[in-house]
């Protein structure tokens, strides 16, 4: 089973919000200016062979981008296809944490995510951690990014050592998904990951070269089953339209892959490695 771990359906409010702007240069051909019906991203996702996609949430300071609502909403209409990721306003801790247990319980999501550049807020900000103990408690795990910042945001937020760190190392039951890798400060998140408090983080490999994820990719295991140590988002939707530059980009992964470690090998890993950090299995 193919999983994208990082996925939105973007809502008009999110497409009109002027800080994406420097986004566009990165989608082949026209921008949409209008949200589209859920069912393309099914398509996008069916010529991809992603069979699920975690479809996240976005809570901003000025209020939700994309809502709960609405992505409990596609969820119920396509359950099979679509996994809840739950945002929340970090500047109402006790409606956050409300809020967040209501949609874990009430509308089966899987996760909380919070972007650190979107609240100029690092993840060892007091506003966190209200939600990190929740997160603990339902057994979800919490989702962020690090390194430098897409949009036109500040990067500092997203540095993973000592913000971070901090967390990892305070919170030791919480599962963490970190994505991006942390590029400027990919020595800080590598370094961090070899200590033994902090080896429940899962690291995405999108900061890095393509010889650069090969590496890493064959240079660690899963030794556990709740500690998944790495994933090129490259491998989380393999089978994209040949136009893309994720086809491009996988076209050369696979020149570049062992003989030994055939791709499809690699994706029944991670899809099971994400399956079991986001406890999908149960739902399937």
């Amino acid at each position: 089973m193919i999983i994208d771990a990082w996925m939105q359906h973007l809502s008009a409010e999110w497409i009109r919000n002027p800080m994406f702007d420097s986004l566009r240069r990165w989608k082949p051909g026209k921008w949409s200016e209008t949200s589209q019906p859920i069912e393309a991203t099914i398509t996008e996702m069916d010529q991809a062979g992603v069979s699920v996609g975690l479809l996240c949430a976005w809570h901003a300071p000025s209020g939700p981008l994309i809502s709960n609502d609405e992505v409990a909403q596609y969820c119920r209409a396509y359950p099979d296809r679509f996994v809840g990721i739950a945002s929340v306003d970090l500047y109402r801790p006790m409606d956050a944490v409300r809020e967040l247990r209501r949609r874990v319980k009430h509308d089966g999501f899987k996760g909380l995510r919070v972007l650190p550049w979107l609240w100029g807020l690092p993840p060892d900000d007091r506003r966190y951690y209200p939600l990190f103990m929740e997160c603990c408690e339902l057994d979800i795990p919490f989702c962020t990014q690090v390194g430098h910042a897409g949009p036109l945001r500040e990067s500092e937020p997203g540095r993973p050592i000592p913000y971070l760190d901090r967390v990892a190392l305070e919170f030791p039951e919480l599962r963490i998904l970190a994505g991006h890798i942390g590029v400027p400060w990919l020595g800080e998140m590598l370094t961090g990951h070899e200590i033994p408090q902090r080896v429940h983080r899962y690291v995405g490999l999108q900061g890095l070269s393509l010889s650069q994820r090969v590496g890493r990719l064959h240079a660690r295991q899963c030794k556990a089953p709740r500690i998944i140590r790495v994933k090129p988002p490259i491998l989380a939707a393999k089978r994209v339209p040949q136009r893309s530059r994720c086809a491009r980009t996988w076209g050369a992964f696979q020149s570049c892959l062992p003989h030994r470690q055939r791709p499809t090998r690699v994706q029944a890993q991670l899809g099971a490695a994400l399956a079991i950090f986001y406890d999908i299995h149960r739902s399937r």
